[in-house]
Parts: C-alpha cells; sequence; structure tokens
C-alpha cells in the first residue's frame, strides 16, 4: 500500500489475483487494536478497506446492504427486534429502523472502527446518530462486544439476527472472526430467534472462481436450519445465506415479493422482479453440495 495523500491499494480477492484500488485521498489509515483501517476516496467514492479488503464503497454500499438485509426482513414473520453483528458502518442498522424495527441491537468488536466510519464516511452512522446509539437514546443500542459473547451472554431474543463481518478466513484458521461462520455459532443464533425469524449472514462471491466461501457457508445452514434461503446480489457481486428455523408461509422467493409492498421502508436498489431472480442459487451451488461437503463444525450442531 502506497504511503502519502494518494497512491494505491492492492486488495487480494483469490489466489493469483488481486484488485488495485486507485487512492485519490486518504482521510485516515490507522491500526486499531484489532485491525487496519483505510478509508480513502476512490473510483467508488468515499471507500472503507479493513486489513486490505474493501468493505463498503459510497456508490455500491446500498446495493450490498439492501441485499443483506431487506430480504431476510421480508422472510421474517416480524421485525420488530434485530440484532445486527458487525456491520460497522451502521447502515444495516438504519435499514432495520426504517423497514419498522423498534429496537436494533448493534455489537461489534472494534469501537475505534465504528466511530472512524461514523466521522469520515458519507454514509451509515454520523457522529451525532452513533453517540446516541451508543448512549441507548432510541431504537439503536450500540455494543461494543465480541458477537458470540453477546448471543451467549445477553438476555434477549430477535426477529432477525444480521451476521456482517469481513470474509471468513479459511487460509487462517485462528482468525478471530472465523468462531462467527461456524454451524455451532448459527446454532446459538436460531436459539435467539423470536418464532418466525431468520439469521443472515454475507457469504461471499458466487462466482464461480471464489466461491468457496459460499459454498461452505450454504452447507452449514443446511446443516443447522431445517429451511434455507439464498440471496444474490449481482450488481454487487456478492452473495447472502438466511436460516429459518420454522416453515415460511411460502415459497422464499415469492414470498419476499409479495410482501414487498406491505414494507415500511422503499428500497432503492430491489424490486418484487429482482427479489424472485436474487432468491435463486446459481446452478453450481444447487448441484454441488451433498452432505458429505458438510463440514464436522456444522454436522455436529445440528
Amino acid at each position: 500500500m502506497d504511503r502519502g495523500g494518494a497512491g494505491r491499494a492492492d486488495e487480494p480477492i483469490s489466489p493469483g489475483l488481486t484488485r488495485r484500488w486507485q487512492l485519490e485521498a486518504v482521510r485516515v489509515r490507522t491500526r486499531t487494536a484489532l485491525q487496519e483501517v483505510l478509508i480513502a476516496d476512490t473510483a467508488h467514492g468515499v471507500t472503507l478497506f479493513c486489513d486490505g479488503e474493501r468493505q463498503s464503497a459510497e456508490h455500491t454500499q446500498l446495493t450490498y446492504h439492501e441485499a443483506l438485509f431487506v430480504p431476510a426482513a421480508l422472510l421474517a414473520g416480524r421485525r420488530e427486534r434485530v440484532l445486527v453483528i458487525g456491520s460497522s458502518e451502521g447502515v444495516v442498522s438504519e435499514l432495520a429502523v426504517a423497514c419498522g424495527a423498534g429496537r436494533v441491537d448493534h455489537v461489534d468488536l472494534d469501537r475505534e472502527c465504528v466511530r472512524l466510519c461514523a466521522e469520515h464516511l458519507p454514509y451509515g452512522y454520523t457522529p451525532a446518530t452513533l453517540a446516541a446509539a451508543e448512549a441507548h437514546d432510541g431504537p439503536v443500542r450500540m455494543h461494543y462486544d465480541d458477537g458470540l459473547a453477546f448471543v451467549d451472554t445477553t438476555d434477549g431474543t430477535w426477529d432477525v439476527i444480521v451476521v456482517d463481518l469481513p470474509d471468513e478466513r479459511p487460509d487462517d484458521p485462528g482468525a478471530q472472526l472465523n468462531r462467527l461462520y461456524t454451524g455451532d455459532f448459527l446454532t446459538r443464533c436460531a436459539a435467539r430467534l423470536r418464532p418466525g425469524g431468520v439469521v443472515v449472514s454475507q457469504a461471499g462471491s458466487p462466482a464461480q472462481w471464489r466461491d468457496a466461501t459460499l459454498r461452505a457457508a450454504w452447507a452449514r445452514f443446511g446443516a443447522v436450519f431445517p429451511h434455507r434461503a439464498y440471496v444474490g446480489s449481482p450488481e454487487h457481486e456478492w452473495a447472502f445465506v438466511c436460516g429459518l428455523p420454522d416453515t415460511p408461509a411460502g415459497e422464499p422467493a415469492e414470498l419476499v415479493a409479495a410482501r414487498l409492498d406491505g414494507l415500511a421502508y422503499t428500497p432503492a436498489t430491489l424490486d418484487a422482479a429482482s427479489l424472485r431472480a436474487a432468491l435463486v442459487p446459481p446452478l453450481r451451488l444447487r448441484r454441488s453440495l451433498t452432505r458429505m461437503e458438510i463440514d464436522p463444525a456444522a454436522r455436529s450442531s445440528r
């Protein structure tokens, strides 16, 4: 990574392939207690990088965050109480409130990163709205805690649980965030759902040449939940998986499309037709998985 007020950021995205970002200006670059955080102006607007990976960008962040949250909210029987784990920018918390949540618990381990996002990103929390969330003054309540510990120790249940973390790191088994991608953690989240609730997690890219984490997530959700739904975001090259302990009220793609008009929030990047298409898993994903591919951690937690 070049030093100075401009330069570039090289983002590894698969073995042998790196994406190079030209930095027009660097707004902040620091090492928190947990990760390296870079916020810079790029061709995609103000962009957040954590440990060298692009996490969100001004021009595309709403496409990503709506695909993450809106289908899960529509699959849920209710959306009154929402738990968000990760998602430092605060956009998902704001979407949850816009969709009708009266209580949003936002859990993030990196206090400094969350505050830097509020200060420097033109989306998500502002310093004022974050301060209110930290004071538990309003529907959003900010908790600086480990997501697994919060789920285990907090006396609460939710309609939608959102797990929005940097990518799983199978090449680094000791990475702290890997614990929140296991079947065991999904099982703990499922136990904290209210009737009709949904757990949704970002799951990586559906592109054939980098879909290993998506296939692993799909297998784990299938091992833990009686019902699961794929959500793709073709305009953002990303995918998400929803888990439902209870039988949904209809076929998931038709259900979310039918419920869209009744949502208090009108998405800017999704309509009924795109939702129907987004919930169709890639053919490779539908064909490739067998019970033998489910990882031991997921299998033992069923």
